[in-house]
């Protein structure tokens, strides 16, 4: 008996230490455009976000968190560490959204540690192999590459670099791979990245969450109503009530599993709104460097490590999750790049940290670049704002202040040296060719129309190729080739039977490959049937696939050309993309 109930006593003391070993999992939620005031819990009386909102009861708030203007920057930083400007994102379409391949990200970090990774939504940081999510750390990815996607219901989208067909609405189907994923590796560490489509545009929402916004009257507008459309704003109220409904699946999910108490649950957005609606006073939406633009809400969640219902007014920002992330997993993050983010570990943990008492946070996008400290912001256009005081930036208070001032100005200008220059970045041809990643996706919004071709739209993203009418129009890609052998070529075109009878030519390092369109595949516009408000990115096309051949390449870089010898019709054909499968 004696030995027993040592034995009992034993295992009693062990099983908190055996509960430590296995270290956290993380569950990263990213929304697209959604604003800090697009929460009930930053006062938000419009809408009701209880799921959202319980992460901050049980948790803790990073009251000030701070991400870039826009999209692509901030997943860059969410990845690295670092700065998007130092790592090759420097814009959102035409390859300026790549993360350059020399950087380190965040699932590599935690896949090295053992985690199964996996990423389910938009990725936005490069789509050619190895700028795809699975060359830079994630075993899992099922969602779209692209800065946004033309119709959020029954989408095609990429499952491991495979094209497959989405269910239902998107942000739905999303949360569902992600919950799979989940139960998958419940037995084992995970780090799970959900970064969610909405509310970025196409406005687009299940009728069950609209129906309560449909006409509805809203008590608090933007800070001069005149600039406010109101049926924007109420889709987009409905987009965020649907998107706190699937945290509260995961939130469930994670629960029924019995992974609650050993899950890291992170929250937040990419940006400011993506337009003009209350948003707690601040000047700026999407796209500017202003308060407004570039502070997001932000909620941690784990239980039993960090102080529920506890509020952080320390700066913190995107470039501080890997290192914090990992510092709370007990990761060591190595590498032979400096990060620019800090672990934050210790506040969050609510304890004292001086590292973060006096420190800078830097934003920049098209040009303009702005410093924030823990109490002013130094604007783009030189101005200082005491925020305590003024979050709608109204009086610069420079010349009151002008050691203040002196400092910001020298901080910023400094940074703006040392971090700007983006070397090399716009010299980055498309990588073609790998074998862990056979299928090479040439979508229309990296290729580069000449002679009378166009994109359907202005915004590159989603767009497609169209105006193709004469032998002397070219669409062309830069390209590298990886590795030499035979690929399969495949267009996902639109093509009327008028149009019917074209010849292709493609031509890349001295080889060429000719065909013709034998085939009819002459389908309508979708997306603008969804459409809440109207839109201003491309409608799209159920593409179809034609194949025109096998073609055997060298290694190297070169442009990739397509031209029509012969038009047969009014116009060659639509395009939205082109697809290389490496066959050897």
């Amino acid at each position: 008996m004696g030995q027993n109930r040592r034995l009992l006593l034993g295992a009693l003391l062990l099983a908190p230490l055996l509960a430590m070993a296995r270290p956290p999992n993380v569950v990263m939620i990213v929304t697209d455009d959604q604003g800090w005031g697009d929460l009930s819990i930053s006062g938000n009386t419009n809408l009701a976000t209880p799921h959202i909102d319980s992460l901050a009861t049980a948790g803790t708030t990073l009251a000030r968190f701070y991400v870039q203007p826009v999209c692509s920057p901030t997943r860059a930083e969410i990845l690295t560490g670092r700065y998007a400007v130092r790592s090759g994102a420097y814009d959102t379409s035409a390859g300026g959204e790549r993360l350059n391949l020399d950087e380190r990200t965040i699932a590599d970090v935690f896949k090295a540690a053992g985690y199964a990774t996996g990423a389910f939504g938009k990725w936005h940081n490069g789509e050619q192999y190895p700028y795809h999510p699975n060359g830079r750390g994630f075993d899992e990815f099922y969602g779209f590459c692209s800065g946004h996607w033309g119709d959020y219901f029954d989408a095609p989208l990429e499952h491991n670099g495979n094209a497959v067909q989405s269910r239902g609405y998107l942000p739905d189907d999303l949360t569902d791979h992600a919950l799979a994923f989940i139960a998958a590796h419940q037995n084992q560490p995970f780090f799970c990245y959900v970064p969610l489509n909405t509310p970025h545009s196409p406005l687009q929402v299940p009728e069950a969450y609209y129906a309560k916004f449909a006409g509805a009257g809203l008590a608090l507008r933007a800070e001069n109503p005149a600039e406010e459309n109101v049926d924007f704003t109420r889709t987009v109220l409905a987009m965020c009530e649907n998107i706190d409904w699937n945290v509260g699946r995961i939130l469930g999910s994670l629960k029924s599993l019995g992974l609650a108490d050993d899950t890291i649950v992170i929250y937040f957005s990419d940006n400011g709104p993506n337009a003009t609606r209350w948003n707690g006073g601040m000047k700026g939406i999407k796209g500017s460097v202003d308060e407004g633009g570039v502070r997001s809400p932000c909620f941690v969640r784990w239980p039993d490590r960090i102080p529920a219902g506890t509020t952080i007014e320390s700066l913190v920002g995107a470039v501080d999750l890997l290192p914090t992330l990992a510092d709370c997993a007990g990761i060591p993050v190595t590498g032979t790049k400096p990060l620019d983010g800090i672990s934050v570990k210790p506040l969050l943990m609510g304890q004292r940290m001086s590292a973060a008492n006096d420190r800078l946070l830097f934003s920049h996008w098209a040009g303009r670049s702005s410093v924030r400290s823990a109490t002013h912001r130094l604007d783009h256009a030189g101005h200082l704002f005491d925020l305590t005081s003024d979050p709608g930036q109204k009086r610069d208070v420079a010349k009151m202040q002008p050691d203040r001032m002196a400092r910001l100005s020298a901080a910023l200008l400094d940074w703006k040296n040392q971090a700007l220059p983006v070397a090399g970045a716009r010299d980055r041809p498309l990588p073609v060719g790998y074998r862990q990643h056979p299928i090479t996706r040439l979508p229309a919004a990296d290729g580069i129309p000449e002679g009378g071709v166009r994109r359907s739209n202005r915004y590159p993203n989603c767009s497609y190729f169209e105006n193709w009418t004469k032998t002397t129009d070219v669409i062309t890609w830069d390209v590298e080739v990886a590795t030499p052998g035979r690929y399969e070529v495949v267009l996902n075109y639109a093509c009327t039977e008028a149009d019917i009878g074209s010849r292709l030519r493609l031509e890349c390092l001295g080889r060429t490959l000719e065909s013709q369109v034998e085939i009819v595949h002459d389908v309508p516009l979708r997306g603008g049937e969804h459409d809440r408000v109207p839109r201003i990115e491309s409608y799209v096309k159920d593409f179809g696939a034609l194949s025109l051949g096998v073609i055997e390449l060298p290694a190297g870089r070169d442009r990739l050309k397509l031209t029509a010898p012969v038009v047969a019709g009014r116009e060659v054909m639509e395009l939205s993309a082109l697809r290389l499968r490496l066959l050897d």
